[in-house]
This record gives C-alpha cells, structure tokens and sequence, in this order.
C-alpha cells in the first residue's frame, strides 16, 4: 500500500523507490501486480516448444523414459538450452502424468493363515528361493543351483514343514516353472502343481502381469536376503549345503528380531497363526521327474549313464525312479525301496545291504582236474593253503612237486605229511625237499609259539659290600 501511494504521489518507480527504500524493479512488479486482474502469467521458458514432443514421449512409455533419452529428439526439433532445464521439463511433465494415472492403490491387509507369497531372486548361478507368510512376516530361503519345477515345489514343500501347516492361498509371481499357460489374462498352473496344491490342500494363485507392487512383500525379502546374508557371507553355488546352513541360522535370527512394520516377532505370531494353517499330510507330495527301469542282473538300474542299486530281490523286475532334491528315490509297488544321492555318469552309486552285506574280498577257488591234484587236495584246507602259498611264491615246479609230496604220503602216512605240510606253509617252505626235510627232522624239530605269561624267577640272596672297600690304596 505503501508504494502504491508513492507511486501515485510522484508517478514515476524511481521516485517511489526512493521514498520507499526499495528497488525502482520492485515498484513496477508491484504496481503491475496490482493492475492486473487475474494471476501473474508464467515467464516463457526456453523449453516451451518442445513441451508437447517431451509430454508425448512420456504418455508413450507411461512415465518410464529418461531425460536423457529424451534431449537427442528435443534437440533435433529445435530445443537450445541446458540440459538441466530439459531434465526439470521432463520430471514436470512425468509427475503431471502420474497425477492423471495414478492406480488408487491400498495397503494390504492380511489375515491369518491366509497368504503365503513365493519368489525367486539370483546372484550369478546361485538362486535363492524366498517365501514370507503375509500375516506373522516370518520369512524362509532356501539356496539352490537351479528353478526348474521340481526344484520350486520342493522348495515349497520345505516351506510348510518349516511352518508346520498350509495356508489358504500360495500367492507367486507369473514364473515359467509354474505356468502352464495364460488364457485371457488368466494363469493357469502346470500339472504337477495342481497335483501338489491338491496334496496339500491349498489355492494356487498368481500377481498380475507387469505389476511387482502386487508382491512388493517378497519382493522386499529377496532384496533383503541378497545384501544381509548372499554378498556378505559370500555364498556360492560350489557348497549349497553350507549355504542352506548359513540360511537356516539366518532365519533364526531376523525371525526372532521384532518386525519394523507389524511391530512384532514373527515366531511369536506364528505360534498364533498356526492353529488356523491346515495340518500337513502325513506323507510329502510327489514330486520330481518319473521314469520306468527294469532292474538288471547286478540288481541295478541306470539312469543319467550312472547305476543306482537295489534290493537284488527286485531283479528283473519295473520300478519307478523319481529324481527330486539332489536325490534318485527307487519305488516299488507304492513302496521306497533305495535312496540315492545323484552321482556323476559313469559312476555307480552301490548300497551294502543290497547285496545283503559288504562286498567280500575276492577268493580264487582251488579246484583240482587232474587225479594228481585230486589226491593232493584230498588231505585237507591245508594242502589248499600249500597251494596258495606256493603259487603266491612263484614255484613254477609245483606241479612236479605233487608227485613226490603223494610219494611221501606213502612213506610216512597222511598225518605226518600233514603236519609236514603246515610247518611248510608256517614258514614259507614250498619245495618238495623243504618238505621232505622236515619229514626227516622229525619231532625234533623246534615248535614256534606265541608269547605267553611273563616267567618269574626267584633269584637267590646276594650279600653286598660298601663302596669303602674298594677304596685305592686300602690294606
């Protein structure tokens, strides 16, 4: 009010400004402020014929594309300013597009026991399978090397017996090993997971296309799972078994530590959902790759150019063979008759009990021809372990040697012979004049035994002297 009277006093802004101590700039804005009817009008920006190309190119890709994607074409449609200028045009423009399609989203509101999300997350060839029960947040990982389908259902199955029951709902994002197909924007689901919800008596379900803010709660907990336990403890896909280790104490940790968003542990509020989870079945889902193998002569069968054992009772007969989880399950008639680890080709994979113990140690059989060898063999395991110890040796003239050893039998008699013959064995003697020797020292020869009892001697009184009457020099 001020500088509009001095303004009408003197009539010029200079003049004004001086009486008002401000700006001659000051009193014009003023002055035509207060002329003006309506709002002060938007200084023209250097950016102004390229708003409509830019407010285009948005609208296009729904607010996606980047400023600087966006400068080349507003550069060659006439645009001359700094790039900093275009970046604040292209942010006006996309935050006036999301105004006009914003979703009207909501928070979630979960109920217990009704939704468990399910996703995948990766870093190189380790992945990481996450789930998080919506109402308790308590959350479970498992690594693998793998997201076939067989892998994703028993990573599931784990799941549920890590929570001890089944909730309503499996909530998972549109992934290739669950999808059967989309018809009309509708999911539906492979086979083996129908098969494996009616097992467990829950609701298969899938987010809607194009849209992670739908599963942002699992989505938070693969990004979680990578920077607070895959990078620091350096996980590889080299041992996943100290992986699933790490994993299981990692979930003992972050699922007794209270929640930031339900403001609660998650274990305690389990222990609260869990009566409304449906009970596990009594036996796990079948999962996994099916096949057919007729058992071998070696009560074997193959798969993956490797053998797998079984019972020797079942050769010849058509098993199933179910590969799952690392592991070649063998049924037969509804019954598991062998577990194995899977091995590599070329390998075979061989369980004792099979074969009804340890495999024994090789034995070459003695089995005599000849009428020589016959009679030689006649007298007994000894005359077999002669034999044994000779060819062992290398006495190539064994075969000569019976005849004057048979000869010796009716010399002396079959006992003597006999006992000839162990002393010969006990002392690596193979020769027939060994033998014949020992025939001839007779009873006198020395009989070796083991060490026995330790023999005590009493031994008689000595009377000693004093060291003085050794003295030198003493009479």
């Amino acid at each position: 009010m001020d500088i509009q009277a001095a303004y009408r006093e003197v009539g010029t802004y200079r003049g004004a400004a001086e009486i008002c101590a401000t700006t001659p700039k000051t009193v014009k804005r003023v002055i035509e402020a207060a002329s003006r009817s309506g709002p002060e009008p938007e200084p023209p920006h250097n950016y102004d014929d390229v708003r409509d190309l830019v407010a285009q190119r948005v609208a296009k890709t729904k607010g996606r594309i980047s400023a600087k994607r966006l400068l080349p074409g507003a550069r060659a449609a006439g645009y001359e300013g700094s790039t900093r200028n275009f970046r604040r045009l292209v942010a006006e423009e996309k935050a006036a597009w999301r105004t006009d399609h914003h979703r009207g989203r909501r928070p979630g509101v979960w109920e217990p026991g009704d939704v468990l999300a399910i996703d995948w997350g990766q870093i190189g060839p380790l992945h990481v399978f996450c789930a998080v029960l919506a109402f308790s947040r308590v959350r479970f990982v498992f690594f693998t090397d793998n997201e076939r389908s067989e892998t994703t259902l028993s990573c599931l199955a784990r799941c549920f017996e890590y929570l001890g029951g089944v909730p309503k709902t499996v909530l998972a994002d549109r992934m290739g090993c669950l999808k059967g197909g989309v018809v009309a924007n509708v999911v539906v689901p492979t086979g083996d997971y129908v098969r494996m919800a009616s097992h467990y008596g829950f609701s298969p379900d899938f987010c809607e296309a194009s849209d992670p803010e739908s599963k942002g709660l699992v989505e938070n907990l693969v990004g979680y799972v990578k920077s607070d336990l895959m990078i620091p403890d350096d996980l590889a896909v080299t041992d996943l078994v100290s992986a699933n280790l790490k994993a299981v104490a990692w979930m003992a940790e972050v699922n007794n530590a209270e929640h930031s968003e339900i403001c609660a542990v998650p274990l305690w509020r389990l222990e609260a959902e869990r009566v409304l989870l449906s009970p596990l079945p009594e036996l796990r889902a079948p999962l996994g790759k099916v096949v057919l193998r007729k058992v071998d002569r070696l009560s074997c069968v193959r798969f993956g150019s490797a053998r797998y054992s079984v019972p020797s009772a079942l050769a010849g007969k058509v098993i199933e063979l179910r590969v799952a989880d690392g592991h070649v399950v063998v049924t037969h008639l509804g019954e598991i008759v062998a577990d194995h680890l899977v091995v590599a080709p070329g390998e075979t994979s061989i369980r004792d009990d099979h074969y009804g113990g340890p495999r024994p140690a090789p034995r070459r059989a003695v089995r005599p021809k000849t009428p020589q060898e016959r009679a030689f063999c006649s007298l007994g395991p000894i005359a077999e372990a002669f034999i044994k110890g000779a060819a062992a040796a290398g006495i190539t003239s064994l075969r000569g040697d019976l005849d004057e050893l048979l000869a010796m039998r009716a010399a002396h008699g079959t006992e003597p012979l006999v006992a000839a013959l162990e002393r010969a064995t006990a002392f690596g003697r193979f020769r027939a004049h060994d033998v014949r020797s020992i025939l001839a020292a007779g009873k006198g020869v020395m009989r070796p035994a083991r060490p026995g009892e330790a023999l005590i001697v009493p031994l008689p009184f000595v009377s000693t002297r004093p060291l003085s009457d050794y003295a030198i020099g003493k009479k």
